[in-house]
């Protein structure tokens, strides 16, 4: 039993955390300083706003912390319901972030190639603006690799969630449709990438689940009661 009167707060603190970060790493910074086929122009505009470009790095390193400390704090909230669950949750998190972090260092190659440092005089300017825009379609491709984890993730979540007992099974019906969303994202952008902007469109509503599970453990809390122990 846990002794706080509503634990599941912490874990909805923290999963908003992730979710602003993340709107700031994969929207706003992106639309800041990204010109989709035009390296000249997407390497002025870093320049530019070089500051934000930069922040933009470090936050999303820094969200592979929050996403660790958000999947400590759900293992905690929902152990009792499943324990191997619960682990195998925690599990696709840490397979996750090593793919989060190499594509932030993707990004940071971009920056140093269009900082132009001396060792990079073989290239001019043009090449150098080309080689940093491909480090920036991988760190793209990067993105829609982990669509396939955050959709895993969320499997063994949703289960845990309409097993609790102490959460509306609604939320881990959403869940497990938020997840079956990343998972065809992830499917459409490796197998049919002229395709990904509709998929994104279409699967829009469907991945508001982790945000109504956020806003839920943020307003109404959760509070484990003491349960059977679950089987393996």
């Amino acid at each position: 039993m846990h002794s706080e009167p509503r634990p599941g707060r912490l874990a909805g603190f923290l999963y908003l955390l992730l979710t602003v970060a993340g709107i700031f790493t994969l929207i706003v910074v992106p639309g800041r300083t990204i010109v989709p086929g035009d390296a000249a122009a997407t390497a002025a505009r870093i320049l530019g706003s070089e500051s934000l470009y930069r922040t933009g790095i470090a936050v999303a390193i820094l969200n592979s912390v929050l996403f660790l400390l958000l999947a400590a704090a759900l293992y905690r909230l929902l152990v009792e319901v499943h324990a191997s669950l619960a682990k195998l949750m925690v599990m696709l998190v840490l397979v996750q972030v090593p793919l989060a972090i190499g594509d932030a260092m993707n990004q940071l190659a971009a920056l140093l190639l269009l900082k132009g440092e001396p060792y990079l005089a073989v290239f001019d300017a043009a090449q150098r603006n080309a080689l940093a825009m491909l480090f920036l379609r991988i760190n793209g491709q990067g993105t829609i690799a982990s669509e396939l984890f955050w959709g895993l993730w969320l499997v063994p979540l949703a289960i845990l969630v309409y097993r609790s007992g102490f959460l509306p099974r609604f939320l881990g019906i959403y869940l497990a449709i938020n997840a079956f969303a990343y998972v065809v994202v992830y499917a459409v952008g490796v197998l049919w990438p002229q395709h990904l902007a509709l998929a994104n469109r279409y699967s829009f509503p469907a991945l508001l689940g982790e945000l109504v599970f956020t806003l839920w453990l943020l307003v109404m809390g959760a509070k484990p009661r003491l349960l059977a122990p679950a089987s393996a």
